[in-house]
This record gives C-alpha cells, sequence and structure tokens, in this order.
C-alpha cells in the first residue's frame, strides 16, 4: 500500500525521529556538550579544592602564599592560551609563574609576622563554595541523565 499527501509526509517524519533517536542511542552520553561541560567543571571543582587543601594545610608555613585558581568562566575562554614571548634579547622574558596552569598566587592579602599570607576564614569559605559548586554540578548532571533516559524509554535514572 502506498501512502500519499499528509500520511507520506508524517510517516517521512517519523522515520527521521526515529533515526535520529537511534543515532542518539549510538551515540551515548560522552558526545553530548553538557555532559563534557559538566565533567570539566568537576576537574576543575576538584583542581581547586586539591589547591585550597594546600593552603589551609600551609597556614602556619612561614612565608607561603596563598594559591587559587582562575575561574572557570575564564578557563573555558582559553585566557590562558597566549604566554609572552621574548622576541628580542633586550626584552624581559615572561613573568608567568611555575604552578599549574590556570593557577595563581594570591598576593594581594595581608600578611601575619611570619610573612604567611592564608587567611583561614577566607580558605574554608572558597572550600565551602566550592563544595558548593560541586554539588549542584553532580545535580544538574543527574538530572540531565535522568531526563535523557525518560527520553529514551528508560525511565528516570538515580
Amino acid at each position: 500500500m502506498r501512502l500519499t499527501g499528509r500520511f507520506a509526509e508524517r510517516r517521512s517524519t517519523l522515520t527521521g525521529d526515529l533515526a535520529t533517536w537511534r543515532k542518539l542511542l549510538r551515540m551515548g552520553t560522552t558526545h553530548i556538550d553538557l555532559f563534557n561541560l559538566a565533567e570539566q567543571r568537576l576537574a576543575w571543582a576538584d583542581r581547586r579544592q586539591a589547591v585550597l587543601a594546600q593552603n589551609v594545610a600551609n597556614a602556619n608555613t612561614p612565608g607561603y602564599k596563598p594559591h587559587d585558581l582562575r575561574a572557570f568562566a575564564d578557563m573555558l575562554g582559553g585566557t590562558n592560551a597566549v604566554e609572552p614571548v621574548r622576541t628580542q634579547p633586550n626584552h624581559l622574558s615572561g613573568t608567568a609563574g611555575g604552578g599549574a596552569p590556570g593557577e595563581i598566587v594570591d598576593r594581594a592579602h595581608t600578611q601575619s609576622p611570619d610573612s604567611n599570607g592564608v587567611t583561614l576564614d577566607e580558605q574554608l569559605l572558597k572550600v565551602a563554595d566550592t563544595a558548593t559548586t560541586h554539588q549542584l554540578v553532580t545535580t544538574i548532571y543527574k538530572t540531565y541523565l535522568g531526563m535523557f533516559g525518560t527520553a529514551l524509554g528508560r525511565g528516570a535514572t538515580g
């Protein structure tokens, strides 16, 4: 039986939708930008938590300067991709520190008599903020994964 008119059009639309769903099933969750963004944000939060833990651990170390990571939005924008290059012998060399990419040294704080710049209440506030960010991203990830599963007919996961 040959379909004509509206019915043929509707059948091609449904066939196209089915092909799209089959493609999504083959793709898995690794090719979806939201999942990649969530993974990047979680990795950033983990790195920041490690840097802040190091700051807290060195709160009594004389001369220690606290570190932090650049904002996540700056990390996404690729602001760290360009580094100064010495093109002439009389140019000054770059001043980039030897830390991890995206890590900055916080020199703006007042220092204690032993030249330590770590203020515990500021560091613990940053730790709490990072933990909240981690929890938010994890919740969004789980919610999106549940919606994705529901859309594929598997029901909510988690």
